[in-house]
């Protein structure tokens, strides 16, 4: 019964990654956009735990990039979510098992702070390569630094929907996790 209830936990995350990602999109002039859907990347992170969290996150924020028309991003937005869920549900429930730390607050912002680090980084990273692949010069010197002038355009963008995230998801897991508990749908850890 518990395995169940945690699948369909992840499942129910995975889609509301989906839909954070897609309802609410706030333009960027990078042609990207803004989303709280990396809060949920990181709720998923810390409350299915790192490999679950990992995947619901990836497949969720892949799945609105394929639905929103970014196929191109669709591979790379799996795994930099993934990673990103993954990197916060590991360094959140490390420092949490540490000790009694304000309900998880504080280890939730540090997981979080650290996995949209690597959020920023993972877009800046594929970005570059995506503009020296589109430009047609292939992985000359030229084609990077120019893939790596624009991608730097989005490192702003990212940053400020990384921290946006780690305060939703800071707010709501101290709200989520006991009722979760509650309900054993997680581990009463």
């Amino acid at each position: 019964m518990k395995n169940t209830k945690k699948l369909v936990l992840t499942a129910l995350l995975c889609a509301l990654t989906c839909v954070a990602t897609m309802v609410i999109k706030i333009p960027t002039p990078t042609m990207g956009y803004i989303h709280p859907g990396d809060a949920v990347v990181l709720l998923c992170g810390f409350l299915l735990g790192p490999v679950p969290g990992a995947l619901a996150a990836g497949i969720g924020s892949m799945f609105a990039d394929l639905f929103s028309g970014y196929l191109s991003y669709a591979p790379a937005t799996f795994v930099i979510k993934a990673v990103t869920a993954l990197l916060a549900g590991v360094i959140a429930g490390k420092l949490k098992a540490l000790g009694n730390n304000n309900k998880g607050v504080v280890p939730a912002v540090i997981g979080g702070v650290i996995g949209e680090a690597f959020m920023v980084f993972g877009y800046f990273v594929f970005e570059i390569f995506l503009m020296a692949v589109t430009t047609g010069d292939g992985f000359s010197a030229a084609a990077l630094t120019a893939g790596a002038a624009a991608s730097a355009s989005g490192v702003p963008f990212n940053i400020v929907q990384g921290l946006f995230g780690v305060i939703v998801a800071a707010i709501l897991y101290p709200i989520l996790k006991p009722a979760l508990n509650k309900y054993k749908f997680l581990d009463a850890k």
